[in-house]
């Protein structure tokens, strides 16, 4: 009996885990669905599977935002260090990208961020490494009613986020790499809790746009950026939503 409910407890303690945070599970472009990068299942099935996404340890956080974890997700200290994906989707510049959330739970609320890095060649074959590509997107933080990106858009979305790319974007091959936030332990530093997810696509169009300014990953945030520290218990003013202003590209 005494057996049995150590190993109920743990079984609960396992499932609560896996549950207990979230990460992008398909993805939508130009109509077409991919399915992104499964860590609970994807690693454990017989060919592996081939994903957009690249593939990521689990459903926890990075937290430590020197490492390079924190660009595509990863345990580089372990050995886990985030490569390229063997698929890419294509998209058409100027469309919308639906980002699949699994769960995420009501407390870990935050700003949700896109970014995007044009690959010189081959992306899947390319490592950004530490080099300055990135640039923003989209994002979304808290609005004047103290409603969060996530979790409260979000849950309230069924877990969908949308991002539009770029109508003007110069074509070509880009990870994208979109994130939450999450400040429930915000308060001081280290507590933020980052969770990327970076996708790869090949943009068609007929733009030339492309930024002249990028950031990159580590480097975009540091301890000391706006945003890495912040109380969402007693902070009832505005969020200073971390990295670059948005580059829309014309848009």
């Amino acid at each position: 009996m005494f057996k049995h409910a150590i190993i109920g407890c743990l079984l609960s303690t396992i499932i609560s885990s896996v549950q207990g945070h979230g990460y992008v599970q398909e993805i939508t472009a130009d109509g077409a669905k991919y399915t992104g990068w499964l860590p609970y299942n994807d690693p454990y099935t017989t060919p592996i599977p081939e994903r957009i996404v690249r593939k990521f340890p689990d459903n926890g956080p990075v937290q430590d935002l020197s490492v390079i974890d924190i660009q595509c997700n990863g345990w580089a200290a372990q050995g886990s260090v985030t490569t390229p994906a063997p698929l890419v989707a294509k998209i058409t510049a100027g469309s919308q990208l639906t980002l699949n959330w699994t769960f995420w739970p009501e407390d870990h609320k935050g700003p949700m961020l896109t970014y995007m890095a044009r690959a010189p060649s081959d992306i899947t074959k390319w490592l950004p490494g530490s080099s300055a590509v990135w640039f923003k997107i989209d994002e979304s933080g808290k609005d004047s009613n103290g409603v969060w990106a996530a979790s409260d858009k979000l849950d309230a979305n069924n877990g969908i986020y949308k991002v539009t790319i770029p109508k003007n974007l110069k074509p070509g091959q880009y990870i994208i790499r979109h994130e939450v936030i999450a400040l429930h332990f915000a308060a001081q530093y280290p507590g933020v809790q980052i969770y990327p997810s970076c996708i790869q696509v090949d943009v068609v169009g007929s733009g030339n746009a492309f930024p002249t300014s990028f950031v990159s990953f580590p480097g975009a945030y540091t301890p000391t950026t706006p945003g890495m520290v912040y109380d969402i218990y007693s902070n009832t003013g505005p969020y200073p939503i971390p990295g670059p202003a948005v580059w829309t590209g014309g848009n």
